[in-house]
């Protein structure tokens, strides 16, 4: 397989609602992801709030590809997603987000992305070969 990432897939359950709104928290754990893991960005990070009830998404566009965070104050939950085209160290994320959003459960999903050597089969389900 040829390695073309890490991916990293993270939910946060049983969060502090207000922690989940809070939009300049979430700002600065995503900055101290970038920084800890020295991270690239390679533009300002987009952050969109939603009226009422509502949660706070974060986009972040890095050199290395992207690191995501959406919540949902409604279920406690945030979910993260960091993807990177180089290997990094792992984060404490089960530690951080306990602290910083008060978390209950946190579920870190570590996937390596890549594509099958051509001569090698796919799984039929849920994947496609392209026919040569």
């Amino acid at each position: 397989m040829a390695l073309v990432g890490m991916e990293w897939i993270i939910d946060a359950a049983e969060c502090d609602e207000g922690a989940l709104r809070d939009r300049d928290r979430l700002r600065s754990l995503l900055d101290r992801i970038v920084k800890d893991l020295d991270l690239h960005p390679a533009a300002p990070a987009q952050w969109r709030s939603f009226p009422g009830p509502g949660g706070v998404t974060g986009l972040l566009l890095l050199t290395e590809s992207h690191l995501a965070v959406h919540t949902f104050p409604e279920y406690r939950l945030a979910t993260f997603n960091l993807y990177c085209c180089r290997e990094r160290p792992e984060w404490p994320w089960a530690d951080e987000l306990v602290r910083n959003l008060g978390a209950g459960h946190v579920n870190v999903r570590r996937i390596t992305r890549g594509c099958a050597e051509a001569d090698v089969a796919l799984p039929e389900q849920g994947a496609a070969r392209r026919e040569r």
